[in-house]
């Protein structure tokens, strides 16, 4: 294989707001402006798709929000140079098994291959494999458990499942040259791993992975090598347009080449997206210097597992009062003896069921409820 050989990784694709204008005229070069020659010049470009591609309007029953794009994406995508979507995410299932087909149906009309979902748990596991030169590329693609993820025999996503993910990269390992492991997870608006997070990654790079990048945070974060394996703990937004954000943190993002030598190399790709101008556009040498700078500040606390714990904590504390809420009200023996009479109603229906299970469901959320609870 050549040693210019290079696939392209890049974080969160949601065409909405601003964008959605955009897609619906099939005007993909204002999409990705000055990042469009990159796309094109390596040789498998991959994205993720953080929401279905459907024209359905009955979304599931679900806490946070709910995000379509118009099925007329994937045309932009492809014509981008896209070869492979990402959907094992928190939002593919939005608008039910319904929007996953359509999905599904429209990226196959384009020439767009998928990993992470599927029918059911057995197809939504299975790696993407591709041959590029002399080598074969395998891609594994796992999400943190939310309203998305498959467990059996239902559609939805693949899950974050240590003992699933660890016999997969194990056997993408026996019949490929390189394992690519793409997690969708980590914690909205946070721009380091949880203590959880980097074991679970070393974990990951120890069963055979050859590089492993997350997504999902909304905003980037470090990376470092273990063991030799490259582990990028956030790329940020890729083209996600949210006005009202963080702008800092919800526009700034990178994206990934890897380098396909033995060891891998890489390089990053930092750019802005969704700004005062549409789209995505690369960073000019200022906005690199303080990009990189930056960099290494959560790179210096991803290595150090004490400073990494403490900022984890202080994260935490910092949404407690939000996560206490989800909680209350306060359990009291009153309201325990009105409500085993039938007097007084429970709080563990509707809204309030769907609010808890997700917390403790979902990974993360369950990481900050562990630490805030134990909290002496």
């Amino acid at each position: 294989m050549s040693k210019d050989t290079r696939i392209l990784i890049t974080a969160d694709f949601c065409p909405v707001n601003r964008i959605k204008d955009l897609i619906e005229i099939g005007d993909h070069k204002s999409v990705f402006n000055d990042f469009l020659p990159i796309i094109r010049d390596c040789d498998l470009a991959i994205t993720n798709l953080e929401c279905p591609l459907t024209t359905d309007n009955e979304g599931i029953t679900k806490r946070g929000p709910s995000h379509k794009g118009s099925p007329k994406a994937a045309e932009v995508l492809s014509r981008a140079g896209f070869k492979l979507v990402t959907l094992a995410n928190n939002h593919i299932m939005d608008y039910g098994v319904s929007g996953l087909r359509n999905t599904l149906d429209t990226c196959e009309r384009n020439g767009i291959q998928w990993v992470g979902a599927g029918e059911n748990y057995e197809s939504a596991r299975k790696a993407s494999y591709f041959r590029l030169g002399e080598h074969t590329i395998s891609i594994l693609n796992f999400t943190e458990n939310e309203f998305s993820t498959t467990q059996g025999n239902t559609p939805g996503a693949n899950p974050l499942d240590l003992i699933g993910n660890y016999h997969d990269i194990r056997k993408a390992r026996e019949s490929s040259d390189f394992v690519i492991v793409i997690v969708h997870g980590g914690h909205e608006m946070y721009e380091l791993p949880s203590p959880r997070i980097k074991k679970t990654f070393h974990f990951f790079a120890e069963a055979g992975a050859s590089a492993i990048i997350a997504h999902h945070t909304h905003c980037y974060s470090g990376y470092e090598i273990h063991n030799g394996v490259p582990i990028f703990y956030g790329l940020g937004n890729f083209v996600f347009d949210s006005p009202g954000k963080k702008a800092d943190l919800w526009n700034h993002g990178f994206a990934i080449e890897l380098f396909l030598n033995d060891p891998i190399n890489f390089k990053m790709i930092p750019y802005e997206q969704c700004g005062q101008k549409i789209g995505i556009r690369l960073l000019n040498d200022l906005e690199k210097g303080i990009f990189e700078k930056n960099i290494e500040r959560l790179n210096s606390i991803i290595r150090d597992d004490y400073l990494l714990l403490t900022e984890f904590s202080r994260f935490c504390l910092s949404v407690k009062k939000r996560y206490f809420s989800y909680l209350e009200p306060h359990s009291v023996n009153l309201l325990h003896y009105l409500r085993n009479r039938k007097l007084f109603p429970s709080f563990l229906t509707g809204r309030k069921k769907t609010l808890l299970l997700n917390l403790i469901r979902c990974e993360s959320h369950r990481d900050i409820l562990i630490k805030l609870l134990d909290r002496k």
